[in-house]
């Protein structure tokens, strides 16, 4: 009798456990199809012939009472609105709610302007009511009204942007946002960027050094992260000698798994070395693909950021390079296999760059 009762609380515990994990799941299923559901409610055309009693209309109508002429209003394009609600934004928008996020703003012609994006008064589609130092919001991104004949400070502008579509100095076309104020539009200009003009971007009129969606986001990922190793640590430390439990059981297959099945094998006798390194980039990426995952929550796209993935592949680059001992220096320069001289110097570059990127 003995060993019979704690047999039969066991059983009689796991389907407990399994009835409580199916209602976490369904949960779950129930929260993301609201969410879903929520946002093809947002974007659902109007039925022809009627008039549309949202925000969108109330701004055309409003644009056009300004005195610049009726909005152009387009067929509902899917793509677009996906890349709209992914794209690295100046506030951040969970649902129907905007927050604002602080904005560092420098113009060569007029220095800094720090504030809050919520001055920009954004609607619930990311366009912003009120013009600050001539910078505006449109579909919840900065930019700048680089026209000397508009007024500093904070005016008040047409509800809705025109968009116009321009050549560019290499023979394409881009998309320019206008503003309307005072029965003028003014074109805006989006912020620097760095890519040469390869992206359609390049150096404008000003630099946005600002908290946007996908800083906040690796903000909030990194503070989460640290919470979570350091209750793994303390839970290691108090409970030394006993099975994991709760996070610690979460976190110690995956961790033990990159170790074994990766770092040992790739990395040499000299893996607990870059263990720290190689866990870092791996949690980090899983918590912001996961994290971007989630449509209800802002759904950003940090990972899919040219910009985040190059400053990762610059310092897994050094890394890699500067801790290269002669054996690994002995194939970049010197392939073994190759019998022509030329072959060898040709194609150094791409094996360097190939050796630095599978590492």
């Amino acid at each position: 009798m003995a060993t019979f009762a704690p047999l039969f609380k066991k059983r009689v515990e796991m389907p407990i456990k399994i009835i409580q994990m199916r209602r976490y799941i369904l949960s779950f299923i129930c929260l993301l199809s609201l969410s879903v559901f929520a946002f093809s409610q947002e974007h659902q055309e109007p039925p022809s012939g009627e008039q549309p009693a949202n925000e969108e209309h109330g701004q055309s109508a409003d644009a056009h009472e300004a005195g610049c002429g009726p909005v152009e209003e387009h067929e509902f394009d899917p793509g677009a609105t996906a890349f709209h609600h992914i794209a690295d934004q100046n506030i951040y928008s969970i649902g129907p709610w905007n927050f604002p996020l602080p904005c560092f703003l420098y113009a060569p012609d007029h220095g800094w302007s720090v504030f809050s994006s919520g001055k920009f008064h954004a609607d619930s589609h990311g366009n912003g009511h009120v013009a600050v130092d001539k910078y505006v919001l449109v579909e919840g991104m900065v930019q700048r009204i680089a026209d000397p004949t508009f007024p500093d400070g904070e005016v008040e502008v047409a509800h809705h942007p025109y968009f116009q579509k321009v050549k560019r100095e290499d023979g394409g076309e881009k998309e320019v946002a206008s503003i309307c104020y005072e029965s003028k539009l003014y074109p805006a200009e989006d912020r620097s960027t760095a890519d040469g003009g390869l992206f359609g971007g390049g150096i404008t009129s000003f630099y946005d050094f600002s908290l946007t969606k996908n800083v906040t986001s690796m903000i909030l990922i990194f503070a989460l992260l640290s919470w979570m190793f350091l209750s793994v640590a303390k839970a290691y430390k108090n409970r030394d000698g006993m099975a994991p439990k709760g996070i610690q059981g979460f976190i110690e297959p995956i961790f033990l798994f990159i170790q074994d099945e990766v770092a040992k094998p790739f990395l040499g006798h000299k893996w607990e070395q870059y263990l720290p390194f190689l866990m870092s980039l791996f949690f980090f990426i899983l918590g912001l693909n996961l994290f971007g995952q989630i449509p209800f929550l802002g759904g950003s796209n940090v990972s899919g950021n040219l910009a985040v993935t190059m400053v990762l592949a610059i310092i897994t680059f050094l890394v890699v390079n500067l801790s290269g001992n002669k054996h690994y220096w002995g194939h970049i320069l010197w392939m073994p296999g190759v019998p022509a001289i030329g072959s060898r110097f040709s194609s150094r570059p791409l094996n360097c760059w190939a050796c630095s990127s599978s590492r």
